[in-house]
Protein backbone atom coordinates (compact mmCIF):
# COMPACT_ATOMS: atom_id res chain seq x y z
CA UNK A 1 0.00 0.00 0.00
CA UNK A 2 1.29 3.89 -1.05
CA UNK A 3 2.64 5.17 2.69
CA UNK A 4 0.69 8.32 2.04
CA UNK A 5 -2.52 6.12 1.99
CA UNK A 6 -1.48 4.12 4.29
CA UNK A 7 -0.70 7.72 6.54
CA UNK A 8 -3.92 9.07 5.72
CA UNK A 9 -6.01 5.59 7.01
CA UNK A 10 -4.22 5.53 10.26
CA UNK A 11 -4.88 9.28 10.52
CA UNK A 12 -8.01 8.72 10.08
CA UNK A 13 -8.01 6.03 12.59
CA UNK A 14 -6.74 7.74 15.23
CA UNK A 15 -9.30 10.70 14.49
CA UNK A 16 -12.21 8.36 15.05
CA UNK A 17 -11.38 7.09 18.47
CA UNK A 18 -10.46 10.66 19.31
CA UNK A 19 -13.36 12.25 17.99
CA UNK A 20 -15.54 8.94 20.17
CA UNK A 21 -13.21 9.68 23.19
CA UNK A 22 -13.83 13.78 23.40
CA UNK A 23 -17.53 13.92 22.89
CA UNK A 24 -20.17 14.29 24.96
CA UNK A 25 -23.31 14.31 22.65
CA UNK A 26 -23.88 10.61 20.73
CA UNK A 27 -24.07 12.34 17.05
CA UNK A 28 -20.45 13.10 17.76
CA UNK A 29 -19.37 9.84 19.20
CA UNK A 30 -21.33 8.06 16.21
CA UNK A 31 -19.41 10.36 13.72
CA UNK A 32 -15.92 8.94 15.59
CA UNK A 33 -17.19 5.83 15.21
CA UNK A 34 -18.23 6.16 11.73
CA UNK A 35 -14.64 7.48 11.11
CA UNK A 36 -12.93 4.94 12.35
CA UNK A 37 -15.15 2.02 10.68
CA UNK A 38 -14.50 3.89 7.02
CA UNK A 39 -10.71 4.29 7.44
CA UNK A 40 -10.10 0.17 8.80
CA UNK A 41 -12.01 -0.97 5.97
CA UNK A 42 -9.31 0.07 3.01
CA UNK A 43 -6.68 -1.82 5.34
CA UNK A 44 -8.75 -4.95 5.95
CA UNK A 45 -9.27 -5.14 2.17
CA UNK A 46 -5.65 -4.22 0.91
CA UNK A 47 -4.51 -7.79 0.20
CA UNK A 48 -6.53 -8.82 -2.82
CA UNK A 49 -7.74 -12.39 -1.67
CA UNK A 50 -11.20 -13.55 -1.36
CA UNK A 51 -11.02 -14.00 2.14
CA UNK A 52 -9.61 -10.57 3.31
CA UNK A 53 -12.67 -9.09 0.80
CA UNK A 54 -15.25 -11.15 2.34
CA UNK A 55 -13.76 -10.42 5.79
CA UNK A 56 -14.11 -6.65 5.22
CA UNK A 57 -17.26 -7.29 4.00
CA UNK A 58 -18.93 -9.14 7.32
CA UNK A 59 -16.94 -6.73 9.04
CA UNK A 60 -18.58 -3.81 7.35
CA UNK A 61 -22.31 -5.11 7.69
CA UNK A 62 -21.93 -5.82 11.27
CA UNK A 63 -20.42 -2.28 12.09
CA UNK A 64 -23.31 -0.41 10.02
CA UNK A 65 -25.80 -2.63 11.78
CA UNK A 66 -24.14 -1.42 15.36
CA UNK A 67 -23.92 1.77 14.36
CA UNK A 68 -27.11 2.26 13.16
CA UNK A 69 -28.47 0.74 16.46
CA UNK A 70 -26.70 3.31 18.53
CA UNK A 71 -28.20 6.18 16.34
CA UNK A 72 -31.68 5.01 16.51
CA UNK A 73 -31.20 4.23 20.09
CA UNK A 74 -30.19 7.65 20.98
CA UNK A 75 -32.72 9.44 18.63
CA UNK A 76 -35.28 7.77 20.75
CA UNK A 77 -33.30 8.60 24.27
CA UNK A 78 -33.45 12.28 23.00
CA UNK A 79 -37.09 11.88 21.80
CA UNK A 80 -37.92 10.12 25.13
CA UNK A 81 -35.97 12.77 27.39
CA UNK A 82 -35.07 15.70 25.30
CA UNK A 83 -30.99 14.96 26.45
CA UNK A 84 -28.23 14.31 23.65
CA UNK A 85 -26.11 14.00 26.34
CA UNK A 86 -24.32 10.34 26.89
CA UNK A 87 -24.07 10.60 30.50
CA UNK A 88 -27.75 11.69 30.51
CA UNK A 89 -29.18 8.46 29.58
CA UNK A 90 -31.88 7.79 31.76
CA UNK A 91 -34.76 5.90 29.64
CA UNK A 92 -33.94 1.91 30.45
CA UNK A 93 -35.39 1.39 26.54
CA UNK A 94 -32.35 3.55 24.97
CA UNK A 95 -29.67 2.66 27.52
CA UNK A 96 -30.22 -1.41 26.80
CA UNK A 97 -30.39 -0.66 22.70
CA UNK A 98 -27.23 1.43 23.40
CA UNK A 99 -25.53 -1.28 25.44
CA UNK A 100 -26.53 -4.83 22.76
CA UNK A 101 -25.24 -1.99 20.21
CA UNK A 102 -21.85 -1.53 21.64
CA UNK A 103 -21.73 -4.99 22.56
CA UNK A 104 -22.40 -5.92 18.66
CA UNK A 105 -19.15 -3.68 18.10
CA UNK A 106 -16.92 -5.50 20.18
CA UNK A 107 -17.78 -8.78 19.64
CA UNK A 108 -19.06 -9.67 22.96
CA UNK A 109 -21.24 -12.72 23.24
CA UNK A 110 -23.40 -13.98 22.14
CA UNK A 111 -23.25 -10.87 19.39
CA UNK A 112 -19.69 -12.30 18.87
CA UNK A 113 -19.75 -14.54 15.81
CA UNK A 114 -18.35 -12.21 13.59
CA UNK A 115 -15.39 -11.88 14.76
CA UNK A 116 -13.77 -15.37 14.39
CA UNK A 117 -14.55 -14.83 10.87
CA UNK A 118 -13.20 -11.45 10.30
CA UNK A 119 -9.88 -11.97 12.37
CA UNK A 120 -9.46 -14.90 10.09
CA UNK A 121 -9.56 -13.26 6.69
CA UNK A 122 -6.81 -10.75 8.30
CA UNK A 123 -3.88 -10.69 8.48
CA UNK A 124 -1.44 -10.25 11.76
CA UNK A 125 -0.94 -6.42 11.61
CA UNK A 126 -4.46 -5.77 10.82
CA UNK A 127 -6.11 -7.96 12.90
CA UNK A 128 -3.98 -6.42 16.17
CA UNK A 129 -4.95 -3.38 15.30
CA UNK A 130 -8.95 -4.75 15.09
CA UNK A 131 -8.21 -6.59 18.31
CA UNK A 132 -6.76 -3.82 20.09
CA UNK A 133 -7.52 -0.82 18.40
CA UNK A 134 -11.00 -1.03 17.69
CA UNK A 135 -12.17 -1.72 21.38
CA UNK A 136 -10.97 1.56 22.32
CA UNK A 137 -14.00 4.46 21.10
CA UNK A 138 -16.96 1.95 22.01
CA UNK A 139 -15.42 1.09 25.30
CA UNK A 140 -15.19 5.04 26.19
CA UNK A 141 -18.97 4.68 25.68
CA UNK A 142 -19.39 1.59 27.79
CA UNK A 143 -17.77 3.40 30.80
CA UNK A 144 -19.38 6.81 30.35
CA UNK A 145 -23.06 4.76 30.17
CA UNK A 146 -24.70 4.88 33.47
CA UNK A 147 -26.44 0.92 33.36
CA UNK A 148 -30.19 1.03 34.42
CA UNK A 149 -30.00 -3.13 33.64
CA UNK A 150 -27.09 -4.58 35.70
CA UNK A 151 -28.24 -8.18 34.99
CA UNK A 152 -28.15 -7.68 31.13
CA UNK A 153 -23.76 -6.58 31.54
CA UNK A 154 -24.02 -9.45 34.09
CA UNK A 155 -25.59 -11.45 31.36
CA UNK A 156 -23.31 -10.69 28.62
CA UNK A 157 -19.86 -10.89 30.49
CA UNK A 158 -20.98 -14.24 31.45
CA UNK A 159 -21.37 -15.93 28.17
CA UNK A 160 -18.36 -13.86 26.60
CA UNK A 161 -15.92 -15.70 29.11
CA UNK A 162 -18.02 -19.04 28.61
CA UNK A 163 -18.57 -18.74 24.86
CA UNK A 164 -14.38 -17.17 24.31
CA UNK A 165 -13.71 -20.28 26.25
CA UNK A 166 -15.22 -23.14 24.45
CA UNK A 167 -15.35 -21.36 20.86
CA UNK A 168 -11.47 -21.84 21.10
CA UNK A 169 -11.15 -25.60 21.89
CA UNK A 170 -11.72 -27.05 18.73
CA UNK A 171 -9.78 -24.46 17.12
CA UNK A 172 -6.90 -24.88 14.70
CA UNK A 173 -5.98 -21.54 13.52
CA UNK A 174 -3.98 -18.52 15.22
CA UNK A 175 -6.68 -15.96 14.45
CA UNK A 176 -9.38 -17.61 15.61
CA UNK A 177 -8.06 -18.76 18.80
CA UNK A 178 -6.81 -14.98 19.20
CA UNK A 179 -10.32 -13.48 18.47
CA UNK A 180 -12.29 -16.18 21.06
CA UNK A 181 -9.18 -15.16 23.58
CA UNK A 182 -10.77 -11.75 23.21
CA UNK A 183 -13.92 -12.29 23.63
CA UNK A 184 -13.35 -13.62 27.05
CA UNK A 185 -11.14 -11.21 27.88
CA UNK A 186 -13.85 -9.05 26.82
CA UNK A 187 -16.72 -10.60 29.28
CA UNK A 188 -14.49 -10.64 32.15
CA UNK A 189 -14.09 -6.43 31.30
CA UNK A 190 -18.46 -6.18 31.23
CA UNK A 191 -18.67 -8.52 34.32
CA UNK A 192 -17.11 -5.53 36.13
CA UNK A 193 -17.53 -2.23 34.19
CA UNK A 194 -20.65 -1.54 36.56
CA UNK A 195 -18.83 -2.05 39.73
CA UNK A 196 -15.17 -0.72 38.81
CA UNK A 197 -15.15 1.61 35.98
CA UNK A 198 -11.51 1.98 36.73
CA UNK A 199 -10.08 -1.64 36.87
CA UNK A 200 -12.26 -2.39 33.97
CA UNK A 201 -9.77 -0.01 31.76
CA UNK A 202 -6.75 -1.48 33.52
CA UNK A 203 -7.88 -5.13 32.56
CA UNK A 204 -8.61 -3.73 29.36
CA UNK A 205 -4.50 -2.13 29.19
CA UNK A 206 -3.37 -5.59 30.60
CA UNK A 207 -4.98 -7.37 27.67
CA UNK A 208 -3.97 -4.82 25.17
CA UNK A 209 -0.16 -5.77 26.45
CA UNK A 210 -0.69 -9.73 26.03
CA UNK A 211 -2.29 -9.34 23.15
CA UNK A 212 0.26 -6.84 21.31
CA UNK A 213 2.85 -9.45 22.60
CA UNK A 214 0.98 -12.74 20.90
CA UNK A 215 0.42 -11.28 18.05
CA UNK A 216 4.19 -10.07 16.97
CA UNK A 217 5.23 -13.57 18.13
CA UNK A 218 3.22 -15.06 15.88
CA UNK A 219 3.87 -12.33 13.46
CA UNK A 220 7.65 -12.82 13.57
CA UNK A 221 7.16 -16.96 12.91
CA UNK A 222 4.71 -15.83 10.22
CA UNK A 223 2.63 -18.71 11.63
CA UNK A 224 -1.35 -18.84 10.99
CA UNK A 225 -2.09 -22.72 12.43
CA UNK A 226 -1.23 -24.45 15.36
CA UNK A 227 1.12 -27.00 13.16
CA UNK A 228 3.01 -23.98 11.96
CA UNK A 229 4.30 -22.99 15.35
CA UNK A 230 6.26 -26.29 15.66
CA UNK A 231 9.38 -24.91 13.21
CA UNK A 232 9.31 -21.79 15.53
CA UNK A 233 12.54 -23.12 17.47
CA UNK A 234 14.48 -23.12 14.21
CA UNK A 235 13.18 -19.56 13.24
CA UNK A 236 13.80 -17.25 16.68
CA UNK A 237 15.19 -20.00 19.38
CA UNK A 238 14.46 -17.17 22.02
CA UNK A 239 11.34 -15.56 21.31
CA UNK A 240 9.61 -19.20 21.35
CA UNK A 241 10.99 -20.26 24.99
CA UNK A 242 9.29 -16.76 26.29
CA UNK A 243 5.86 -17.28 23.92
CA UNK A 244 4.76 -19.64 26.33
CA UNK A 245 5.14 -17.23 29.27
CA UNK A 246 3.26 -15.01 26.93
CA UNK A 247 0.36 -17.02 26.59
CA UNK A 248 -0.11 -18.17 29.97
CA UNK A 249 0.04 -14.56 30.76
CA UNK A 250 -2.95 -14.58 28.63
CA UNK A 251 -4.62 -17.16 30.20
CA UNK A 252 -4.12 -15.25 33.84
CA UNK A 253 -1.51 -17.53 35.75
CA UNK A 254 0.67 -16.34 38.76
CA UNK A 255 3.12 -15.19 38.53
CA UNK A 256 2.72 -13.35 35.09
CA UNK A 257 1.21 -10.32 34.41
CA UNK A 258 -1.96 -11.23 32.98
CA UNK A 259 -3.10 -12.77 36.78
CA UNK A 260 -3.52 -9.41 38.40
CA UNK A 261 -6.40 -8.84 36.32
CA UNK A 262 -8.70 -11.91 36.82
CA UNK A 263 -7.65 -11.88 40.95
CA UNK A 264 -9.29 -8.24 41.32
CA UNK A 265 -11.78 -8.71 39.36
CA UNK A 266 -12.41 -11.71 41.35
CA UNK A 267 -12.09 -9.75 44.55
CA UNK A 268 -14.22 -6.92 43.02
CA UNK A 269 -17.42 -9.46 42.54
CA UNK A 270 -16.58 -11.02 46.03
CA UNK A 271 -17.04 -7.84 47.88
CA UNK A 272 -19.89 -7.36 45.97
CA UNK A 273 -21.79 -10.04 47.45
CA UNK A 274 -21.45 -11.62 43.95
CA UNK A 275 -19.24 -15.26 45.35
CA UNK A 276 -21.44 -17.60 42.58
CA UNK A 277 -20.90 -15.07 39.76
CA UNK A 278 -16.75 -14.87 40.76
CA UNK A 279 -16.30 -18.82 40.81
CA UNK A 280 -18.36 -19.02 37.33
CA UNK A 281 -15.86 -16.62 36.02
CA UNK A 282 -13.16 -18.77 37.30
CA UNK A 283 -14.05 -21.71 36.13
CA UNK A 284 -14.49 -20.72 32.54
CA UNK A 285 -11.23 -19.19 32.70
CA UNK A 286 -9.95 -22.94 32.92
CA UNK A 287 -11.37 -23.45 29.04
CA UNK A 288 -9.21 -20.54 27.99
CA UNK A 289 -6.34 -21.84 29.75
CA UNK A 290 -6.90 -24.87 27.61
CA UNK A 291 -6.34 -23.89 24.32
CA UNK A 292 -3.52 -21.52 25.31
CA UNK A 293 -1.70 -24.47 27.15
CA UNK A 294 -2.13 -26.12 23.67
CA UNK A 295 -0.44 -23.39 22.02
CA UNK A 296 2.57 -23.62 24.50
CA UNK A 297 2.97 -27.52 23.99
CA UNK A 298 2.75 -26.62 20.32
CA UNK A 299 5.50 -24.13 20.01
CA UNK A 300 7.87 -25.42 22.48
CA UNK A 301 7.28 -29.34 23.42
CA UNK A 302 6.56 -30.75 19.44
CA UNK A 303 9.42 -30.74 16.92
CA UNK A 304 8.18 -30.13 12.94
CA UNK A 305 8.13 -33.62 10.99
CA UNK A 306 10.52 -32.97 8.24
CA UNK A 307 12.56 -30.44 10.34
CA UNK A 308 16.53 -31.05 9.39
CA UNK A 309 18.04 -29.19 12.27
CA UNK A 310 21.37 -29.55 10.38
CA UNK A 311 20.36 -26.78 7.50
CA UNK A 312 18.37 -24.03 8.83
CA UNK A 313 16.86 -22.27 5.85
CA UNK A 314 14.53 -19.89 7.80
CA UNK A 315 17.00 -17.96 9.48
CA UNK A 316 16.68 -14.84 7.27
CA UNK A 317 16.95 -11.12 8.14
CA UNK A 318 13.27 -9.85 9.52
CA UNK A 319 11.96 -6.59 8.45
CA UNK A 320 10.40 -6.86 11.55
CA UNK A 321 11.36 -3.93 14.58
CA UNK A 322 11.84 -6.14 17.85
CA UNK A 323 12.29 -3.40 20.40
CA UNK A 324 8.54 -3.48 20.66
CA UNK A 325 7.90 -6.59 20.85
CA UNK A 326 10.84 -7.19 23.93
CA UNK A 327 9.14 -4.49 25.93
CA UNK A 328 5.93 -5.68 25.76
CA UNK A 329 6.75 -8.95 26.48
CA UNK A 330 8.64 -7.49 29.93
CA UNK A 331 5.47 -6.04 30.37
CA UNK A 332 3.21 -9.14 30.09
CA UNK A 333 5.52 -11.10 32.02
CA UNK A 334 6.72 -9.02 35.02
CA UNK A 335 4.38 -6.86 36.28
CA UNK A 336 2.44 -8.38 38.90
CA UNK A 337 4.95 -7.12 41.77
CA UNK A 338 3.80 -3.67 40.83
CA UNK A 339 0.04 -4.52 41.60
CA UNK A 340 -0.27 -2.30 44.45
CA UNK A 341 1.07 0.77 42.89
CA UNK A 342 -0.86 0.04 39.40
CA UNK A 343 -4.05 -0.25 41.75
CA UNK A 344 -3.33 3.57 43.41
CA UNK A 345 -3.16 4.92 39.84
CA UNK A 346 -6.03 3.72 38.63
CA UNK A 347 -8.16 4.13 41.65
CA UNK A 348 -6.63 7.28 42.45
Amino acid sequence: MNPYILAVLLFGLGLGTTITFASSHWLLAWMGLEINTLAIIPLMAQHHHPRAVEATTKYFLTQATAAAMLLFASTTNAWLTGQWDIQQMTHPLPVTMITLALALKIGLAPMHSWLPEVLQGLDLTTGLILSTWQKLAPFALFLQLQPNNPSLLIILGLASTLIGGWGGLNQTQLRKILAYSSIAHLGWMTLVIQFSPSLTLLTLITYFVMTFSTFLVFKLNKATNVNSLAISWAKTPIATSLAPLILLSLGGLPPLTGFMPKWLILQELTKQELPLLATFAALTALLSLYFYLRLSYAMTLTMFPNNLTGTTPWRFYTPQLNFPLAISTCATILLLPLTPAITALFTS
